[in-house]
């Protein structure tokens, strides 16, 4: 019986769970989202122009430190919560690449520079405060966001996530040898390693399987570089080195301790940066919505509750405020481990808050950072190839929740076809005003919620036969 129980333990959100069975499982938690989480600072950061070769490199290097440290205590908060602040839902939080588009279209409107970025904080900290407004009024709002709206923005994530997997899968499309025979090998490797344990083994074996894919993806990536050249020579005559190599140096080269600081980036209070991201941390509401919605059931196999819902977006927006204290860009629930929990069901919190406590000692630990830091972009394309598709299943699951009315079929279609359109598209809105450009212009996410929820609103609603 004793044995039954702790079997089950990591399908329970308040499973007991011994701590041997536990780490491994919020270890590939980790590894789903480490890369993911530092993205959006590297690209804003370099958009701003404090990246590697300026002044502000050092800065760089102390905003990805404090990325992950961020990240940890708020899905602590999450998973446990604070009073009315936290969900108690298996959500891993991380830095939002949802707020890319915006904040690229800020730095770009400011002219860059410490100011741009300043100004990007001082406007994370004031949307994120509204955002934990929103999430305490959301019992009201709750009627807005049905499962056809919160599906559809599920299924939008989802959709405009998928293209990120397989630019990984191929090697990172900013890389030399994007797409290289190398690339894809090593991708497909880590691919099929994952699919055969998930459904060829049992226990934890098999819920590991994301986690022992990656590792296999490290091995392999160690062994061809015995065996394979390491860097080739571009059509221009610049040698490089190539995508899949692990960089062993950079772990060397790192601390092994180092204390977060506190207000890295001064603040810096400008209309033109706050009225874009206000409006997008109102879609941001909607997509945690969707994704506790997703997660719940496609993890628990029940929809989520008013008071989950509402601690959920809470722990959202304040979250994001105090990762801005840190000068680390908004922190949102992760749509790449709501994948992870829907393809695993394992929804165990401790399990879940042995990867945040992981999250932590990375922001202690840069040494520890880099060794995950050093992961090809090959290898978690492999994985997250199929745990993002998993959330566009997700976003599925919950469109067909109830019967497809003629109504219904209207909302998806009419948003999707729009939303991710324009997302995919974005130069569609080249003679537009810049305030709508910086608003749809950056994901398909955007556009879509919106008009999920304005029709909504707008269309009767129709008689049950």
């Amino acid at each position: 019986m004793e044995k039954q129980e702790i079997r089950g333990a990591e399908y329970d959100f308040y499973g007991k769970l011994p701590l041997k069975r536990a780490i491994p499982l919020g270890l590939q938690h980790v590894l789903a989202m480490f890369v993911g989480n530092l993205t959006p600072l590297l690209i804003i950061t370099g958009a701003c122009g404090l990246g590697a070769g300026s002044e502000f490199a050092d800065l760089q290097v102390d905003l990805l430190q404090n990325a992950m440290l961020v990240a940890g205590i708020v899905t602590l908060v999450q998973l446990y919560s604070i009073g009315p602040v936290g969900g108690k839902v298996p959500i891993i939080m991380g830095t939002s690449s949802g707020f890319i588009g915006v904040f690229n279209s800020v730095a770009k409107v400011m002219g860059g520079g410490i100011i741009a970025y300043g100004a990007i904080m001082c406007a994370s900290i004031i949307g994120g405060l509204f955002e934990g407004i929103l999430g305490m009024m959301l019992k009201p709002l709750r009627k807005f966001f049905p499962s056809v709206v919160t599906g559809t923005v599920v299924l939008s994530i989802g959709l405009s996530l998928v293209g990120v997997g397989i630019n990984s899968f191929g090697g990172g499309n900013a890389a030399a040898d994007f797409g290289s025979v190398e690339n894809l090998l090593l991708g497909t490797l880590v691919l099929v390693v994952i699919i055969a344990l998930k459904h060829g083994t049992k226990g934890m074996t098999s819920a590991s399987s994301i986690l022992l894919g990656i590792i296999v993806g490290y091995i392999a990536s160690a062994i061809m570089a015995l065996v394979l050249p390491t860097t080739a020579v571009t059509a221009e005559g610049v040698e490089y080195t190539k995508a899949w190599v692990l960089n062993w140096d950079k772990v060397a080269g790192a601390a092994w301790f180092s204390l977060p600081k506190l207000l890295p980036v001064k603040p810096v209070f400008d209309w033109r940066a706050v009225l874009p991201v206000l409006i997008m941390f109102v879609v941001t509401a909607v997509e945690t919505v969707g994704d506790i919605s997703g997660v719940m059931e496609g993890g628990m196999g029940r929809e989520a509750t008013d008071t989950e819902l509402s601690g959920g977006v809470m722990c959202d927006g304040l979250g994001s405020s105090f990762a801005a204290l840190f000068g680390v860009l908004p922190n949102t629930s992760f749509s790449q481990n709501v994948g992870l929990v829907t393809m695993t069901k394992i929804v165990n919190r401790f399990a879940l808050a042995t990867g945040a406590i992981f999250l932590v000692l990375c922001g202690l630990f840069p040494k520890l950072a880099a060794l995950i830091s050093i992961m090809p972009q090959s290898v978690l394309g492999g994985a997250a190839v199929m745990m993002f598709s998993s959330i566009v299943v997700s976003g599925i699951q919950l469109i067909m929740k109830y019967q497809m009315t003629p109504r219904n079929i209207t909302i998806v279609s009419v948003a999707l076809g729009l939303g991710y359109g324009i997302g995919s598209s974005s130069g569609i809105l080249a003679h537009l005003p810049q305030g709508l450009q910086l608003i749809f212009g950056g994901s398909g996410i955007v556009p879509a919620a919106l008009m999920a929820i304005l029709l909504n609103i707008v269309l009767p609603q129709e008689k049950e036969e």
